[in-house]
């Protein structure tokens, strides 16, 4: 039997969050978005608590190369079922 998922508020640490069983919103798919998005800035204006520091983890987790196990914590999100970014993101990585 899988341990339950627990609620945690305030947590923006990515890795934390998947590896420590925890509910998240699978927002991958902004990655991809912010990487072939043209502008100069892209402007997020959120409320507090809004996950605004948990997507730039996030986006770190995936393209720092300095954070080699970050592939397996993308394995059973949006992100992965996009397989052509995924494989320009391995030639990135």
């Amino acid at each position: 039997m899988k341990p339950k998922k627990t609620l945690k508020i305030g947590r923006s640490n990515f890795e934390l969050m998947i590896k420590g069983n925890h509910y998240f919103v699978d927002k991958t798919a902004l990655i991809s978005e912010f990487y072939n998005n043209q502008s100069d800035v892209i402007l997020m204006p959120r409320p507090k608590r809004f996950g605004k520091s948990l997507n730039l983890s996030m986006i770190d987790y995936f393209f720092n190369i300095q954070k080699p196990q970050s592939k397996e914590l993308f394995a059973e999100f949006e992100i992965a079922k996009d397989k052509a970014f995924c494989i320009q993101f391995a030639k990135i990585k």
